[in-house]
């Protein structure tokens, strides 16, 4: 969280290099809205939400999203409110649904601020806790994802690079 996924979404929105692509970015605040619990108060059913979201985003064909099930993973192992048998098996649901992605990127927080929203968490150590659950889930299900880092514009040209090796 707040390493820059979404801000990279909307500047590739932008090149003309990705004009076909269907874009998607998290939508935690339209979720908070609805009374979703967030960070380490999600709940079995909070998570449910958060995982049909980027479910029926691999349903679109070329799509670039800011998050996927693998973060939705992530922050259920390590929510305060779920029990251990409820992360057990949504875990095992959803993780599945990691291998539809072509191409993964995990976005480094290395030399990023944690940026107050109004809405994710800014605890630093809650952050690092994430980022490691992320890092473990990739290395176990997903050896092929490919780290970014450096400026939005380095970001952009990592992905640009990595996109055009794939098509």
């Amino acid at each position: 969280m707040s390493v820059g996924k979404t801000t990279l979404v909307k500047a590739l929105k932008e090149l003309p290099e990705f004009k076909n692509y269907t874009f998607r970015t998290e939508r935690s605040k339209y979720l908070m809205e609805m009374g979703i619990p967030l960070n380490t108060d999600s709940t079995l059913k909070g998570q449910l939400v958060f995982a049909a979201e980027r479910a029926s985003e691999l349903m679109q064909e070329k799509v670039i999203t800011d998050r996927t099930v693998i973060d939705v993973i992530a922050f259920a192992n390590l929510s305060k409110s779920m029990a251990k048998g409820e992360k057990f098996y949504f875990t095992a649901t959803i993780q599945p649904l990691m291998n539809e992605y072509d191409i993964l990127f995990y976005v480094s927080p290395e030399g990023v601020e944690i940026e107050d929203n109004g809405i994710r968490e800014t605890n630093a150590k809650y952050r690092m806790a994430i980022d490691s659950k992320i890092k473990s889930i990739t290395q176990m299900f997903r050896g092929d994802t490919i780290t970014i880092k450096g400026t939005t514009e380095e970001r952009i040209e990592q992905v640009k690079n990595a996109v055009a090796q794939y098509v």
